[in-house]
């Protein structure tokens, strides 16, 4: 199986991010009822055995709508998140929950939010400056430096982010990250909040840092046209699980799962192909996006909106198998090629 997934044994140097059978869980209370000890409680799986790897200088789109544990998985392998079962390999090693400060110096979180991802008390030098000591960067890039590789002028060091628009809080936010000189960057939907006319803006900047600086990107988007205009790869997530990865033109020109082809159908001037979710059924259906972690995780989570769900899928969790196009496409659907 292809290195790209991390679905077998074949890995190649180039890997920088490898995640490998992760899985997150949480434990929610039940009833407002119960209370003391005997009180009930649910497992909900918000990641369900997911298996990615990233290389270096390479942008992975991942997608899914919202509640599909996009957001959840990126949080694991920054650290934020403590991993229930699973391993990440940063360059060949290990990574745990406990990371050193060079491990977290390597991998930098940008979040979706612009507005509450940055101390609003503290001016623009003051935060960048707390991310250094933070990480405790003895030899760190100059401010002006950053704030010109993200396009901000020098003078926006000065200001507190109540100044700023969103964009330009945003600019503030992948500075921070890449102060730490960091391999891997994760950006959590992080055009999401911004106006359609700096999104474009944001997704080129990010393009052009992950070039100049070789950085391993991971996206994390529900906007396909966003992920076909930046990504070499993507991963689809559906109720915490991978379904569907390959190449941006596998999954734009041969979509094989039933919920892949529901969000193909979302987008506008997109050829339908015979075998998708019929207009109606798309992905905005009102379904769960963490599962219960029961005698449900045997079965497929898409079953109840799937036109393509028979038996099997109702008692048996599909495995990953080869799809059209490029040797990098797996889906994991029993009626893949249907």
């Amino acid at each position: 199986m292809s290195r790209a997934w991390a679905l077998g044994d074949g890995r190649v140097t180039d890997t920088v991010l490898d995640v490998r059978s992760l899985s997150v869980t949480f434990h929610k209370a039940g009833s407002a009822r119960a209370t003391g000890p005997q009180a009930p409680s649910r497992v909900v799986t918000a990641v369900d055995d997911v298996s990615i790897s990233v290389g270096r200088g390479e942008v992975l789109g991942i997608v899914g709508e919202s509640g599909s544990g996009k957001s959840t998985l990126c949080r694991a392998i920054a650290g934020l998140e403590p991993v229930t079962s699973g391993k990440i390999f940063y360059e060949g090693r290990e990574l745990g929950h406990s990371r050193s400060k060079m491990e977290r110096r390597a991998i930098q979180m940008v979040f979706q939010d612009p507005y509450t991802s940055l101390n609003p008390s503290l001016r623009i030098g003051h935060v960048l400056l707390e991310a250094l000591r933070a990480a405790g960067v003895r030899d760190p890039i100059s401010a002006p430096a950053l704030m010109s590789s993200v396009g901000l002028d020098e003078s926006i060091l000065a200001v507190r982010p109540a100044k700023l628009s969103g964009g330009q809080r945003q600019r503030v936010a992948i500075a921070r990250a890449l102060a730490v000189n960091p391999h891997v960057l994760l950006a959590d939907e992080v055009t999401s909040a911004l106006d359609v006319s700096i999104q474009a803006t944001i997704v080129e900047l990010l393009a052009r840092l992950a070039a100049e600086r070789h950085l391993c990107l991971v996206f994390v988007t529900h906007n396909l046209q966003v992920v076909r205009a930046l990504c070499q790869r993507v991963a689809v997530m559906h109720a915490g699980r991978l379904v569907e990865a390959g190449t941006v033109t596998d999954i734009f020109s041969s979509p094989a799962h039933p919920y892949t082809r529901s969000l193909m159908d979302a987008l506008p001037r997109l050829h339908r192909r015979r075998g998708r979710v019929p207009e109606g059924r798309a992905a905005e259906d009102d379904e769960p996006g963490f599962a219960l972690a029961t005698s449900e995780s045997s079965q497929c989570f898409f079953r109840l909106r799937c036109p393509l769900a028979h038996a099997r899928c109702a008692s048996e969790r599909p495995s990953f198998s080869p799809g059209e196009g490029s040797g990098e496409h797996v889906v994991a659907c029993h009626a893949a090629g249907t």
